[in-house]
């Protein structure tokens, strides 16, 4: 009976115990192989979407969905590329054996084969968790883009979600540290108020009244939900857009210079 690194029982220096115990493995380990075939990458679809990707905005969104398909692309050519070596030397190796005279140097090419197998079976399963994985974030990919109703974006489409981007992001961090602080905005989360040109003060107000109306929510047998926490954050987007702008022109900075920006659809 073989196991899947091609051993068997007589093949270790085992007491008969330890020889039951591995003939027990191996001939559970071809059904544990195929079950394994399920894990072969890093990370659930569930996470990839939900806690992976968590931009708040949808070009942020496609952003770091394409940073996990350049990642997970690259990883795809370094093991095409581990694969296409490990080919050659197995024909070298190969060709060693054949010309070999002694019985030692067959039995070490032989091992130095076995090494090859292994490796090539544990490359294979990351291959397969990968493309799987690549399957899954080009899909999120269309997804994301079809609910913009776009083919294609640009340069400048990003540029410009930037400003929306960090409003909602630096108010949601704003609302979730205030949860935790009796409804005080932390330090960390006012500076990054402060260096988007936001009132630290006009974005606690807006912190309490939300919490307020959640709280009066609860006090009347109902539920906030997370879709009212968007729609909110949606709104203080509204409120301080343009704040950036004012500020970094207050600075001598041109926020949006549309001379440095690729003009070709990406």
């Amino acid at each position: 009976m073989h196991n899947v690194v091609g051993l068997t029982s007589n093949d270790l220096d085992l007491s008969s115990t330890y020889k039951q115990m591995l003939e027990r493995v191996q001939s559970a380990m071809p059904a544990i192989t195929h079950a394994s075939e399920n894990f072969h990458k890093s990370h659930s679809q569930y996470m990839g979407a939900m806690l992976d990707v968590t931009a708040i905005t949808p070009i942020r969104r496609i952003k770091h969905i394409l940073a996990e398909i350049d990642r997970t692309r690259m990883a795809l050519e370094e093991a095409y590329i581990k694969q296409r070596k490990a080919d050659i030397e197995r024909r070298r190796i190969e060709a060693r054996k054949a010309t070999a005279t002694e019985a030692l140097d067959v039995e070490h090419a032989e091992v130095e084969l076995l090494e090859l197998d292994l490796q090539a079976g544990n490359v294979r399963s990351a291959i397969q968790g990968a493309v799987r994985k690549l399957s899954f974030f080009v899909t999120q990919y269309q997804s994301v883009m079809a609910s913009l109703g776009k083919e294609q974006i640009t340069e400048e489409d990003y540029e410009r979600e930037e400003d929306r981007y960090h409003i909602m992001t630096a108010m949601k961090q704003a609302l979730i540290a205030a949860r935790a602080r009796g409804g005080v905005i932390d330090e960390g989360n006012h500076i990054y108020l402060f260096d988007l040109g936001i009132s630290g003060a006009q974005a606690q107000s807006e912190v309490v009244a939300y919490l307020q109306m959640e709280g009066e929510l609860m006090q009347n047998g109902k539920a906030p939900t997370h879709e009212m926490t968007m729609a909110w954050l949606d709104a203080c987007a509204d409120k301080f857009a343009g704040c950036a702008l004012r500020s970094a022109g207050a600075r001598g900075y041109t926020l949006l210079d549309e001379q440095s920006l690729v003009t070709v659809k990406i």
